[in-house]
């Protein structure tokens, strides 16, 4: 598995997946191509190789005026950075976002520096988004639905990790598209680790998130990080419950033991066993990222 590869989803018709190769990392971007009658990409990485994912299209057959939807699941850069290119490059292709995430899509200023602080280091693997023109954003509530002519994609709010975060649940095959709200899907390990990142992480928000998926009793969980879930869903999405549970409560208790909270982000970023398949970097950068989010949930709560 490389960046640029491009893989169709076994247990759904016409979808495909891209990985983008985000921050230099394999199997950690995923963007998903559904050729369905009316196209669709579901996310958009980073921007910084969103020629992957226009190359993944002409893999799987879509033609780029072909393409009708590009569906945002949430407006962070990783998921939505993309957008802007896309929509140049796809110009009959209307982009779907969430209400609340909608202006930052149209005029990212402000979504760039906030990851800025949230991301780190990080920076250094994105690009700056392009605008995307404001007549081409459909903005989603909850419960509305994306007409993609042979199959629907209803959006279901989902907060959590995000206030403008919605998953994707598709009435042909029965996956949910599950944004960020159901953790990262690390293949290489075999299980699914939290993703924390400030300012909005809420704990029992993102609980809720998870029962929200597990009502809509998805045949697939399609993880932009990364790829198809397990067979078990019902398993991967308990175990995602109970490993934010712990890890909120490990951040808590380390906190108490440390001096500040900088010692406890290099305490977590010293050990994740996460660095054994992503590179040390990343591993190092994306945990203290999830350290910094658990603070400040727990400041807050």
């Amino acid at each position: 598995m490389s960046p640029g590869d491009v893989f169709a989803v076994d247990s759904c018709t016409d979808v495909h997946y891209v990985d983008t190769g985000m921050y230099d990392t394999a199997a950690y971007g995923a963007v998903y191509v559904v050729d369905s009658e009316r196209p669709a990409v579901l996310d958009t990485g980073i921007g910084t190789h969103h020629e992957r994912v226009l190359a993944a299209l002409d893999a799987v057959g879509v033609a780029r005026e072909d393409l009708a939807a590009i569906v945002v699941s949430h407006v962070h850069l990783d998921h939505a950075g993309g957008a802007g290119f896309l929509a140049a490059a796809c110009p009959n292709a209307d982009v779907y976002v969430h209400e609340y995430g909608a202006r930052h899509l149209v005029d990212p200023e402000r979504l760039v520096e906030g990851t800025k602080r949230a991301v780190g280091d990080q920076w250094r693997y994105y690009v700056e988004p392009e605008p995307v023109p404001e007549e081409r954003v459909v903005e989603l509530a909850d419960g509305d639905e994306i007409d993609l002519g042979d199959r629907t994609l209803t959006a279901h709010h989902a907060p959590g990790h995000a206030p403008h975060q919605v998953v994707l649940e598709d009435d042909r095959d029965g996956f949910v598209h599950t944004a960020d709200a159901a953790g990262i899907w690390v293949p290489d390990l075999g299980r699914v680790v939290e993703t924390s990142p400030p300012p909005n992480f809420d704990l029992e928000t993102c609980i809720d998130d998870v029962e929200t998926i597990r009502v809509l009793d998805p045949e697939v969980l399609l993880y932009p990080h990364f790829g198809p879930g397990p067979g078990d869903v019902d398993g991967v999405l308990n175990e995602y419950e109970d490993v934010l549970t712990r890890w909120v409560g490990a951040v808590e208790e380390k906190r108490a033991e440390l001096d500040s909270d900088e010692a406890v982000a290099d305490y977590f970023a010293e050990r994740t066993d996460v660095r054994t398949v992503w590179p040390e970097h990343k591993a190092e950068e994306e945990t203290k990222m999830n350290v910094r989010g658990a603070l400040r949930y727990l400041d807050e709560a």
